[in-house]
């Protein structure tokens, strides 16, 4: 649909892109390296591809401070100026360990001393 309007405005809309991303707080980070991301989906992450190396094996995806995401990239490719990774997997961080077990809904929350 793009390679029907003209190049300036396809060119208005890259920087446009950029623009939404760098002010995105979503990022890759490999290392002390970062790189921030353009968009971010279940199986698929895009990043600008004149920052970031073609990518390849498993990286962490940080929204500001916080680490959202871990993902085993399989493929990348150069599309239009965008790295385009798919995922093998991507497992959403958590802050607590899994559980092994079903939690009842009606458990207390904490138990009170006999003092």
């Amino acid at each position: 649909m793009l390679e029907h309007l003209p190049q300036e405005i396809r060119d208005g809309l890259d920087l446009a892109q950029g623009r939404r991303a760098r002010r995105s707080r979503l990022r890759v980070q490999l290392g002390e390296a970062v790189f921030p991301v353009l968009s971010l989906t279940e199986d698929q992450i895009v990043l600008e591809a004149a920052k970031a190396p073609r990518l390849r094996g498993i990286i962490d995806v940080f929204d500001g401070a916080n680490h959202i995401l871990q993902g085993l990239v399989i493929a990348s490719e150069v599309s239009q100026g965008r790295l385009v990774c798919s995922f093998k997997r991507s497992n959403v961080v958590s802050d607590r360990p899994a559980l092994d077990y079903v939690r009842d809904p009606d458990a207390p929350s904490g138990l009170l001393p006999r003092n």
